[in-house]
C-alpha cells in the first residue's frame, strides 16, 4: 500500500507540474500572438511557438501534441493574414514558413522522444519483471545455486598464459600453491537456501571463499580452472566438498561461462548433491562382485555335479568288468578269452570317461568342437552294446525300429552319445522299480524333412504331473540317490547343437523323450 500511495503521489505531481506548464504554454501562445500580430517587429515571432509545445510536452498525449501544433501553425497563418492582408511580402511569407518548419519539426522530435521514453520504460520494465524472475528461481530453487566473481581468476590465468604458460596442469605440479591461490581469487556473490543447506548451514547468505569447503584432494578444481585457462565456455565435473559439520559431500559441478568477459563478475554456478547415489553404486558394485563369485562358485558346483552324473555310468561298468575279469581270472583253468573281452570293455569304458572329460573341458574352455557326421542306427547299437549288463541285469528289451536309409546327423559323438545312455539309463531305471510289468524299451528313428527324431519309449508308470513341469531343472530329481543333472544337461547339450529335448506321457502308457535332431549343425 505504502508503495502504491507513492506511485499515484509521483502521479499527481506530475500532472500538477504539466498542467501548470499547459496553461503557461496557452499563456505564451497569447502572448506570441499578440506580438506577431500587433506589433511591427520585423522578425519570426511565431517561431516562438515551440515553446509552446515545449511546456506542453509532458502533459499532452502524441494527439495532444499534433493538434496543439495544428492550432499554433493556424495561429501563425491567420496572423500574417492580419498583418498583411492580400498584399504580397515575401520577407513575411519566408518568416512565416521558416516558423512553420520549426513548429512541425518540433513536433516531430517531441513524438519520437516521447515514443522513445516509453519504448523505454516498457524495457526497463520488462527487464524489472524479468529480474524478479530469475531471482525467484534462484531463490526458490532445490538446486544449490552460487552467483560467483571469476573475473580475478580469469584475469590471473590469462596473464599466465601470456607469460608463456601452455599447459596449466603441467604449470600446477611445478606451483602447488597455485590452486590455493586461485580459490582465493574466487568470491561469491550471492547464494540460495539450497546452496547453503548443502555446505551445512553456514548462517549467512555470503559464503565468501569456498578454500574451507573443497576438499584437498579435490582435482575437479584444477579441471575447472583449465577450462578458463582454454577459454571454453562450460565446465561439468564431479567434485569433493566438506560441509560445516565435517562431512565430505560428493557433489556433480556445472558451471557455464558468458561469451562477454566483463560478465565474469556475476557467473552461475550448480552444484548437486550425489553422495547417496554414489554410495548407492558402490553397493551395487560390491554386490555385483559378490554375486559374480557366487555365480563361479555355483558354476563350479554345478560342473561337478555334471561330471560325476556323467562319468558315473563309464567309471561303473569299468568296476562292473574288472569284477568280471577277476572272475574269469580265478576260474582253473582261467577263460583267457573272456578275460580278454573284459579287458577290451574296460578299455572302451574307461575311453569314453576321458572323452567326458575332454568334452568338458572343451566346452568350458570355448574351444571349438570337432563334428562329425554320425549314424544314428549305429549309435544306439552302440549304446545297447553299452548298457547291455544292465538291460540283461534287470531283463529288459531293448528294440530299434528304424528305416535302414536314415541320413547321417553331424555333432559331437561324445555328447549325443551321453544325452541318449542318460535316457535309456533313466528308462531302465525307471523299469527295474516297477515290477510285474512287460519291461520294454523301444528307440524309433523318424526321418522327416528337415530333422531326425529319436523317440525312447518305455513300458513303465510314466511321469508324474507334479514332476513334468520341473523334469529338466537342474537339481530336480525323483531318485534317493539322484543329483538332478541328467536331464538338465541333455537338453542343454542337445540344443547347444541346434537340436530340442521333450518328454511326455505316451498315450498307450510308459514316458516318451524325443530328441529331434536338425541334418545340418547350425
Amino acid at each position: 500500500m505504502k508503495r502504491l500511495a507513492v506511485i499515484d503521489w509521483n502521479g499527481w505531481r506530475a500532472w500538477r507540474s504539466g498542467a501548470i506548464g499547459t496553461a503557461l504554454a496557452f499563456v505564451l501562445a497569447g502572448a506570441v500572438f499578440y506580438v506577431d500580430t500587433f506589433t511591427d517587429i520585423h522578425s519570426a515571432i511565431a517561431v516562438f511557438y515551440v515553446m509552446v509545445l515545449l511546456l506542453s510536452a509532458e502533459a499532452l498525449t502524441e494527439r495532444g501534441i499534433q493538434l496543439l501544433t495544428a492550432f499554433c501553425t493556424l495561429l501563425a497563418i491567420f496572423s500574417y493574414g492580419l498583418s498583411h492582408g492580400l498584399d504580397p511580402d515575401l520577407p513575411a511569407a519566408l518568416r512565416l514558413v521558416v516558423s512553420i518548419a520549426a513548429l512541425l519539426t518540433t513536433c516531430a522530435l517531441i513524438i519520437r522522444n516521447d515514443r522513445a521514453r516509453l519504448a523505454l520504460l516498457h524495457f526497463n520494465a520488462a527487464l524489472q519483471r524479468s529480474e524478479m524472475r530469475y531471482r525467484t528461481i534462484f531463490e526458490q530453487s532445490r538446486v544449490a545455486l552460487w552467483e560467483r566473481d571469476y573475473s580475478a581468476v580469469r584475469s590471473h590465468l590469462i596473464s599466465l598464459k601470456e607469460s608463456g604458460v601452455t599447459d596449466l596442469k603441467q604449470y600446477a605440479k611445478q606451483d602447488p600453491e597455485l590452486i590455493a591461490r586461485c580459490i582465493e581469487l574466487i568470491s561469491t556473490v550471492a547464494a540460495n537456501a539450497a546452496a547453503l543447506e548443502l555446505l551445512g548451514d553456514v548462517g549467512t547468505p555470503n559464503v565468501g571463499s569456498m578454500r574451507r569447503y573443497i576438499a584437498p584432494d579435490d582435482e575437479s578444481f584444477l579441471d575447472l580452472l583449465v577450462v578458463i585457462f582454454n577459454g571454453e565456455n562450460h565446465f561439468e565435473g564431479r567434485g569433493t566438498i566438506i560441509a560445516a559439520d565435517g562431512k565430505t559431500k560428493q557433489v556433480l559441478v556445472t558451471i557455464g561461462f558468458p561469451d562477454d568477459i566483463s560478465t565474469f563478475d556475476r557467473v552461475i554456478v550448480g552444484m548437486i548433491d550425489i553422495t547417496e547415489r554414489e554410495l548407492t553404486q558402490k553397493a551395487l558394485l560390491e554386490a555385483q562382485s559378490e554375486l559374480a563369485l557366487a555365480l563361479r562358485v555355483a558354476t563350479v558346483g554345478a560342473l561337478s555335479a555334471s561330471l560325476a552324473h556323467e562319468l558315473n555310468q563309464p567309471l561303473g561298468a569299468v568296476v562292473v568288468n574288472a569284477q568280471t575279469l577277476l572272475r574269469w581270472l580265478r576260474r582253473d583253468p582261467p577263460d583267457l578269452e573272456a578275460v580278454g573281452r573284459s579287458a577290451e570293455r574296460i578299455i572302451r569304458d574307461s575311453q569314453r570317461a576321458s572323452d567326458i572329460i575332454q568334452n568338458t573341458r572343451s566346452v568350458i574352455s570355448q574351444e571349438t568342437r570337432t563334428l562329425e557326421e554320425i549314424s544314428l542306427i549305429s549309435l544306439v547299437h552302440e549304446t545297447r552294446a553299452l548298457l547291455e549288463h544292465d538291460l540283461t541285469k534287470h531283463g529288459i528289451a531293448l528294440e530299434l525300429q528304424a528305416e535302414m536309409m536314415i541320413k547321417p546327423v553331424r555333432a559331437v559323438k561324445i555328447e549325443l552319445q551321453q544325452v541318449l545312455i542318460n535316457l535309456v539309463t533313466n528308462a531302465i531305471q525307471s523299469l527295474a522299480g516297477t515290477p510285474g510289468t512287460i519291461a520294454r524299451i523301444t528307440v524309433s528313428i523318424i526321418d522327416d524333412a528337415d530333422v531326425v527324431s529319436l523317440h525312447i519309449h518305455d513300458s513303465g508308470p510314466g511321469i508324474a504331473p507334479d514332476v513334468m513341469d520341473r523334469l529338466f531343472r537342474p537339481f530336480q530329481t525323483t531318485k534317493a540317490t539322484g543329483l538332478g543333472m541328467g536331464l538338465s544337461i541333455c537338453r542343454a547339450s542337445m540344443e547347444a547343437i541346434g537340436g530340442k529335448l521333450t518328454a511326455a506321457n505316451h498315450p498307450q502308457g510308459g514316458a516318451i523323450f524325443i530328441m529331434t535332431l536338425p541334418k545340418v549343425a547350425r
